[in-house]
């Protein structure tokens, strides 16, 4: 299998500030054709930090992919430096100059000198038009190995790589295609999980196999390449078949979505509604179910009842209910999912109440404490669960954990 790497150009990308996505849509179309990106790199506006790392990726891969660092001014430098290692004298090219000047003139300004330098070519390489911006794209082959210069803006870079790079990728791949599956699971630890479904991925060498551990769940990364596309998405099948068997429903996605996503499409199967009563949270949950497009089908409303006073006056928990079993506990968890589903009229009330932190523990309960509360016509039910991490993982683990709870309710 070819192997390819990216290089992404850029002082501000080494900010917290900006981050590099160029790299993950890059990374999928590369995949699509069968050619792996072993390395990605970031590397700032720096001659000879850049220079290195060209020349490391010349030496262990068939195909880079730069992006950024194409413009007019003095920190774009990327098109020098592919130079000077490719040893290729910089041209101006004339064609490309009086490109850049009609479109400056076609917005009513004039060009300034400094973008000449946009006009730059390394000798042999052949220019990508840049119909959506000023600064081409180039191409050129150095030592049997494909070196593409895209711009850094994600509209010019991505209609310039699929119309100008993608055809020589795909005869470099020599008809190899990869297929890509995430499975996304809950409730299970990862040494668990991996205790669970290793011996079932180790007898498979095509696909591979790789978990990741994320804030709130953990995912199964498959990845099988093969001559066709077709054979290819049959390999990934057949494992990812296995895999969901064992794992039952503590598999929430076979497909990538998110757990809101498929709480939404069960909703939307059953034909329920649900409104949340959310402390803790402050509307998280809410928030991350109006985040799928559709969900006004299913989603009526929230109470964000973060007070004890809003509890009591706005969403009707019992006062003597408080004072006897705790704001943090699951009786009052319990009522506000109950009062919120009857105050809003949906079928089904959920709701959160907890000690995110770092204060508000009691030695009952310590910071990570959290009770979900669930009701629907059938009744409630609540749990408790102790949470690992710092008070943003802690309210982003009660949400999903939430979430999970109505999946699980109504599986089938």
């Amino acid at each position: 299998m070819l192997k390819s790497e990216i290089i992404a150009i850029g002082s501000e990308l080494l900010t917290p500030f900006r981050t590099d996505t160029n790299s993950l849509w890059l990374t999928q179309r590369l995949n699509s054709v069968g050619i792996e990106v072993k390395l990605k790199t970031v590397v700032g506006d720096d001659e000879s930090r850049l220079e290195e790392a060209i020349r490391d990726a010349l030496r262990r891969s068939d195909a880079i992919v730069s992006t950024g660092g194409l413009g007019p001014t003095e920190d774009d430098i990327t098109r020098k430096v592919f130079a000077r290692v490719t040893a290729r004298q910089l041209i101006l090219d004339y064609d490309v100059l009086g490109e850049i000047r009609n479109k400056f003139a076609s917005r009513g300004f004039q060009m300034t000198p400094n973008n000449e330098r946009q006009a730059l070519v390394p000798r042999g390489a052949t220019v990508l038009p840049n119909p959506n911006g000023t600064a081409p794209g180039l191409k050129l082959m150095q030592d049997g190995k494909l070196i593409v210069l895209l711009p850094g803006p994600p509209r010019e870079m991505k209609p310039m790589f699929d119309d100008y790079v993608m055809p020589d990728l795909e005869k470099m791949s020599r008809g190899v295609r990869l297929s890509t599956r995430t499975l996304k699971v809950t409730g299970l630890g990862e040494s668990a999980l991996d205790d669970l479904i290793a011996p079932i991925y180790k007898e498979y060498s095509n696909p591979s196999t790789t978990i990741l551990f994320t804030d709130s769940d953990l995912e199964i990364h498959l990845t099988a390449q093969a001559e066709t596309a077709g054979r290819a998405e049959e390999l990934v099948d057949e494992l990812a078949d296995k895999l969901s068997d064992k794992l039952g429903a503590n598999l929430y996605s076979a497909d990538g979505e998110s757990i809101e996503e498929v709480v939404g499409q069960r909703l939307t199967l059953k034909g329920y509604t649900i409104a949340t009563a959310e402390s803790c949270t402050g509307g998280l949950i809410a928030e991350r179910i109006t985040r799928v497009p559709g969900s006004s089908q299913y989603f009526l409303g929230s109470i964000i009842s973060y007070s004890e006073d809003i509890k009591v006056d706005l969403l009707g928990v019992n006062r003597d209910l408080i004072d006897s079993r705790g704001v943090v506990s699951g009786d009052v968890a319990e009522a506000m999912a109950r009062n919120v589903k009857e105050k809003i009229g949906s079928t089904i009330g959920l709701s959160v109440t907890g000690v995110a932190g770092p204060g508000g523990a009691t030695e009952g309960n310590p910071v990570g404490t959290v009770y979900i509360g669930m009701a629907d016509d059938v009744g409630s039910s609540n749990r408790r669960m102790i949470l690992p991490g710092d008070r943003h993982l802690i309210r982003w683990r009660a949400s999903q954990a939430a979430l999970d709870m109505v999946r699980r309710r109504y599986l089938l």
